[in-house]
């Protein structure tokens, strides 16, 4: 069994409003360090810390976790949520890290805002189908600023950024938890 995974199982998405949290406090960050801009574009040390801040307010804060959530998480939860990250932090060096030598700002934003994109989907067997919806749209806005590079880093960020905001709105004061089908 892969990642202690059982076919016959059906998984519940008990932490929907959680993952909303945090993805309006992310949006949050985005728009905030999009805004301030500077020399990398989307300014970088305002979206560290923020990131950072925000991570731990939510993610790691078993107060607000135990409040938003409706149930626990499968250990195979746990291990996808883990092998989520690590997929994040790969890709990200892979499709932005390349570019910090010449300082191209543009395909090191594009590079970490697809690898967010496309982690996204792994978060399917922990939050729903919500997350392959999100996945998608924000696979297309950043393969957009890919395909038109005329089209402003900024406008790029600044729509991942709603995207995310409507998502987390949705998760946290809509959805309810859930079971797979």
């Amino acid at each position: 069994m892969f990642l202690k995974y059982n076919k016959n199982e059906k998984l519940e998405f008990n932490y929907k409003r959680a993952c909303g949290l945090w993805l309006i406090l992310v949006a949050s960050v985005i728009l905030v360090a999009t805004f301030a801009g500077g020399k990398q574009i989307i300014n970088m040390q305002i979206f560290c810390i923020g990131y950072i801040v925000s991570f731990f307010t939510v993610n790691m804060n078993k107060k607000v976790l135990n409040k938003l959530s409706d149930g626990s998480s499968s250990e195979f939860q746990r291990k996808v949520s883990l092998y989520a990250i690590i997929l994040l932090l790969v890709l990200m060096s892979l499709l932005g890290g390349p570019f910090f030598a010449d300082e191209n700002w543009r395909l090191i934003w594009l590079g970490a805002l697809m690898a967010t994109a496309i982690h996204f989907f792994m978060y399917y067997f922990v939050h729903g189908n919500s997350m392959i919806y999100l996945g998608i749209i924000c696979t297309v806005n950043v393969a957009v600023g890919y395909i038109f590079p005329e089209i402003p880093i900024t406008i790029i960020a600044y729509i991942d950024a709603a995207i995310k905001l409507v998502f987390g709105i949705y998760l946290l004061v809509f959805s309810k938890p859930s079971k797979q089908k």
